[in-house]
């Protein structure tokens, strides 16, 4: 049994800090090191008291009186409070070992998915929470009504899950979604993703393979019917386990708004496109499972604006919205498009790509964004040469990145006030900007910046 002094090796990483925050507020007792902390995880933890004194890693701070050590990702396996840790002998989790253990006499429903899983266990949670049923949860962004990213309580007989598959620390190279061991589990989509830990696509595809075979023949799998590889993985899933498909429901846009038409009577929605479409059929067939009727489902989710980043309206005025989304695999930059796209067709559409991650900093990886950008009416990827640095990637040139997307007229900037400034030098009467990265466009307060545009 886990007692209450527990120590955080990278407490400032943003599943790690909201963690801490979430074992603080349930009473234990938290401390945490990181070598350097950012906002907004470094302003959130000030807030709780949690954030440590000074940066660095101090292993004469650790002794028996800890109960749990709790390691990060970005905690290398060298790192001496691990190294410490391991001589005193203290009980070291993971992330996703520890809450696996908080949640294991609980149903645990786990949305997994190379895309989407962070806007379906939003939509699942506003459900639960719109009709009233305690839920434990793990989200990978904050939400609109909810104190914190994670809630950990002695009460709440179900947890959610955002099932990342990415590994789970430097000791343990499991995928972090194997480790909670669904009940039930959706997933979304998958297109190959972190090319850096999972180097060819068949190897990126079986990891979601085991994670399907993990449930239980009294379990549901919840699935995308539209993604032909989600359909190819659960066929190889035998068992008595409940299979739930999903697609694209019924629905109407009009002027700029959409409208799910359903048995129990028309919805008008505050989101919108074919993803999150589908994105709240799945979550609507979760919460079937927990006992939430179609009824109740569709009047909560008529509320439901979004998560925070994930197709986020940042400015408008008339003829003109700017959106942000997290977009980054090259299946969500082509539905992202599209979504927006249909939702405004007579509108000129300007769609900006920040290459961040690992995996689309590869020139290797560059081809799979081919086509993906087509619907834009003007093209934009952008990228900073400080994080191919940092990444220890070769340097990219503009014409390696026209080449791979396929684009004809594609725009590419490495300079963040040249980008900035072909912005500021468009007209954006009857045109919506679309800012799709999964970093901030080397440090531009992409909200502020959209805010001074429609001026």
């Amino acid at each position: 049994m886990i007692e209450n002094r527990v120590h955080f090796i990278a407490i400032g990483g943003s599943a790690m800090h909201n963690l801490a925050i979430a074992l603080h507020l349930k009473g234990y007792k938290v401390t945490g090191s990181d070598d350097e902390i950012f906002d907004p995880a470094r302003s959130r933890l000030e807030s709780y008291g949690l954030l440590p004194e000074e940066f660095g890693w101090f292993p004469e701070k650790l002794d028996h009186s800890i109960d749990s050590i709790i390691l990060g990702m970005h905690a290398r396996g060298d790192n001496p409070e691990l190294a410490k840790a391991k001589e005193l002998g203290l009980k070291i989790y993971s992330y996703p070992e520890f809450l696996y253990e908080q949640s294991k006499d609980k149903l645990r429903v786990v949305i997994g998915g190379s895309h989407g899983k962070t806007t379906i266990t939003a939509m699942i949670l506003h459900v639960m929470h719109s009709c009233g049923t305690d839920t434990d949860y793990m989200v990978g962004a904050k939400l609109e009504g909810f104190e914190v990213m994670v809630r950990l309580t002695k009460e709440a007989k179900v947890m959610v899950f955002e099932g990342d598959e990415y590994l789970t620390s430097a000791l343990d190279l499991r995928p972090k979604f194997h480790l909670y061991r669904p009940d039930i589990a959706l997933v979304s989509g998958i297109a190959w993703d972190h090319m850096n830990v999972f180097p060819t696509f068949e190897n990126y595809i079986e990891q979601f393979r085991i994670f399907m075979k993990m449930i239980p023949d009294s379990g549901a799998l919840i699935y995308c019917n539209a993604d032909t590889e989600v359909k190819k993985a659960v066929e190889s899933v035998h068992g008595k386990l409940k299979k739930l498909p999903y697609g694209v429901p019924e629905h109407t846009v009009s002027d700029g708004k959409t409208i799910l038409h359903s048995a129990e009577g028309d919805f008008p929605l505050m989101i919108f496109g074919q993803h999150n479409l589908m994105n709240l059929e799945g979550a609507r067939l979760v919460c079937n499972q927990l006992n939430i009727s179609n009824i109740d489902f569709y009047k909560a989710i008529s509320t439901f604006k979004g998560a925070s980043n994930r197709l986020e309206i940042i400015a408008e005025k008339t003829g003109f919205n700017a959106y942000r989304d997290f977009a980054h695999a090259p299946s969500k930059l082509k539905a992202t498009i599209q979504a927006v796209k249909e939702q405004y067709p007579e509108r000129r559409l300007v769609a900006c790509f920040e290459l961040h991650t690992f995996s689309s900093l590869n020139k290797d990886f560059l081809g799979q964004y081919s086509g993906c950008m087509e619907k834009a009416d003007v093209a934009v990827v952008f990228f900073s040469p400080h994080a191919l640095a940092l990444k220890k990637l070769p340097m990219l040139s503009p014409p390696d990145i026209q080449h791979s997307f396929g684009k004809a007229n594609l725009l590419v900037y490495s300079d963040a006030k040249q980008f900035q400034g072909f912005l500021q030098s468009q007209e954006w009467t009857n045109s919506n900007l679309l800012l799709m990265s999964s970093g901030n466009f080397d440090g531009m307060q992409v909200k502020e910046f959209a805010g001074e545009l429609r001026k």
